[in-house]
């Protein structure tokens, strides 16, 4: 076992007792595959009332982004979210400088993950069917959360989540340092298109496939909570469409498993909120922006040698794909009830 996992098991097991209630050991404790900025440990347990199996959550570096919870806020997100039968892991505490960095314990949950899997995987085909509905249903859990149990949340107190979201994709990308015409021609078109469509809500901030357990039922639970804020709910309804979480089944645009009708049409069933196609797309392509800037953000840790990472370089080339995406877009025709379509009329009637 590496001298850090070691290390790792020896604090995790001399503060598992007042956590749990009873003496415990770690039977097995294994790195898992994680993201760039957390670990996610595999934890084997033998306690008095039997077996146990949790995941622990640890940070392992300086954030992606600066509005990232903290794991400590991540923890009482995620535990609120179960209490109001959110499908989150059940959290089992946080537990502050765990050898070094802060993380919390929380239920495993059994399933897939990734998502090149999930939209090809023969035996995940009844999953794939049940997913649209499944996501809308917990969508609209999520954004029932009461957002005064969270006030620790970014956003709180925004008067426009629209204008927020632009003007920190503003200053991100000026904190790249380069320039990226088709992103800024992006920002550009939204910001005379996105506009705030209801009260703002707790949203998941990063709700697509890749941070959703998977069973062969469908959906089994919600992960990776760390962008959660206030904001917009189209944030997270367009969020699964953008190009990027497709897999390559790109022609299936809610995260190449299916098309969006029935996710949509399910939400507003149980939600009273009718989504218009201007509004869905100015949010796709709000997504789309969003990835490219923190595609070029996560580049930036590797040339500035703060992570030195060949998967953190590659995210910087693949932001080029998702500039084409936005270029695609803005050329796509706008529906009639769009302010671009509505200048456009009012220019070609000036003109006769």
């Amino acid at each position: 076992m590496a001298p850090v996992s070691e290390e790792l098991r020896k604090s995790l097991e001399a503060r598992l007792p007042a956590l749990l209630g009873g003496p415990v050991q770690i039977a097995k404790l294994s790195l898992l595959a994680g993201g760039a900025s957390m670990e996610a440990w595999a934890v084997e347990l033998r306690a008095p009332s039997g077996p146990l199996s949790l995941v622990l959550r640890r940070a392992a570096g300086g954030r992606i982004y600066q509005d990232a919870l903290s794991l400590e806020h991540e923890h009482a997100l995620v535990a609120e979210a179960h209490r109001s039968g959110v499908k989150a892991p059940r959290p089992y505490g946080f537990l502050p400088d765990l050898s070094g960095h802060d993380a919390f314990l929380m239920d495993r949950l059994h399933g897939e993950t990734v998502g090149r899997r999930i939209v090809r995987l023969p035996e995940l085909a009844k999953a794939r069917a049940a997913l649209p509905v499944q996501m809308a249903e917990e969508l609209a859990r999520i954004h029932a959360l009461d957002p005064a149990r969270l006030p620790f949340l970014p956003g709180t107190g925004a008067a426009s989540p629209a204008r927020r979201a632009i003007d920190g994709l503003v200053a991100q990308l000026d904190s790249v340092g380069e320039p990226h015409p088709a992103i800024e021609l992006g920002i550009a078109w939204l910001r005379e298109n996105l506009r705030d469509t209801g009260p703002a809500v707790v949203v998941h901030g990063d709700f697509r496939i890749g941070n959703l357990m998977v069973a062969p039922d469908g959906l089994a639970g919600v992960l990776d909570w760390e962008f959660a804020r206030i904001g917009d709910v189209l944030e997270d309804v367009a969020w699964p469409l953008v190009k990027a979480w497709r897999f390559g089944v790109d022609h299936l645009r809610l995260g190449g498993i299916s098309d969006e009708r029935a996710m949509i049409a399910r939400y507003a069933e149980i939600t009273g909120r009718k989504i218009e196609p201007a509004d869905l797309h100015a949010y796709e392509l709000l997504g789309n922006v969003r990835w490219a800037v923190g595609s070029l953000q996560q580049a930036q840790r590797h040339l500035r040698g703060d992570e030195k990472s060949v998967e953190l370089a590659i995210l910087g080339r693949l932001a080029c794909e998702v500039e084409h995406e936005i270029l695609h877009m803005l050329e796509e025709p706008a529906s009639p009830a769009s302010p671009v379509a509505e200048r456009r009329s009012a220019q070609h009637r000036e003109t006769r």
